[in-house]
């Protein structure tokens, strides 16, 4: 539940069209929902600009139903991560206006969509990383951002990168999705005025240690304005790249 709900919940007892006590029983559910396997923050939202975000792996598919219809009931935006579409069909058989982004592994409701800011670019090193890029690019049009996409640009051809490097100075923000030696994310930031956030990816081969490599790579990079993420985080790395660009004039 998010302040405008809560002003319409007023309103409505304030009309006439709601009883006091069941405004109440709505309110009670603020602070957290407990479901025995999961306790639900309903005032994420108010705190945080936005409501809790659930990552679907690991959950069965009647947990992940009785969730996302209880933060369905209160919220107008819904973000499931790590999800099979054959998951999303069984849920949406119970909530239908739930939808599916296939690239990005990830279940979502978004309501009340309005106008998406400019100023969020998502660049991935090759198309393996696209997952992790779809997910970052995802969150951050759930925060009411337009993202841009520039994927399979990675530092193997140095021309694919400098092709899009006036439309990247433009950005407030950059994703940059990288697994193998995660060298991408250094060439940008040395190219652009904005900071970048580096995604580091499981894709790659041995001695790359399941994104272990370039997790490192990034963390010591000499290019300045570079902040990085965890493993395949692409839902973090969007996420903070969408509310710096909300911040942003």
């Amino acid at each position: 539940m998010d302040t405008e709900k809560i002003l319409e919940l007023l309103e409505n007892v304030r009309n006439g069209t709601i009883q006091p006590a069941d405004a109440a029983t709505k309110l009670r559910q603020l602070p957290y929902q407990d479901l025995d396997f999961a306790s639900l923050d309903h005032h994420r939202a108010l705190r945080t600009g936005f409501p809790e975000v659930v990552y679907g792996e690991g959950k069965t598919i009647p947990q992940l139903i009785t969730i996302t219809q209880n933060l369905a009931s209160q919220s107008d935006q819904i973000l499931v991560t790590r999800v099979t579409q054959d998951i999303f069909k069984e849920v949406q058989q119970v909530i239908p206006d739930l939808s599916f982004n296939e690239a990005a592994q990830s279940m979502y409701i978004d309501r009340n969509p309005g106008k998406k800011k400019d100023g969020v670019t998502i660049v991935s090193a090759g198309t393996a990383d696209l997952p992790v890029a779809e997910e970052a690019a995802l969150t951050a049009q759930m925060l009411g951002n337009h993202v841009e996409r520039f994927i399979d640009i990675g530092v193997a051809g140095l021309h694919r990168l400098l092709d899009k490097l006036e439309a990247l100075q433009k950005a407030n923000v950059v994703v940059v999705v990288a697994g193998m030696e995660g060298a991408l994310p250094s060439v940008v930031a040395g190219l652009i005025p904005s900071p970048v956030i580096a995604i580091p990816t499981s894709v790659g081969y041995g001695a790359h240690f399941d994104g272990l490599a370039p997790l490192l790579s990034m963390l010591n990079s000499c290019a300045t304005g570079v902040a990085v993420v965890n493993i395949d985080n692409g839902f973090g790395g969007g996420f903070m790249a969408g509310i710096i660009n909300q911040q942003t004039q």
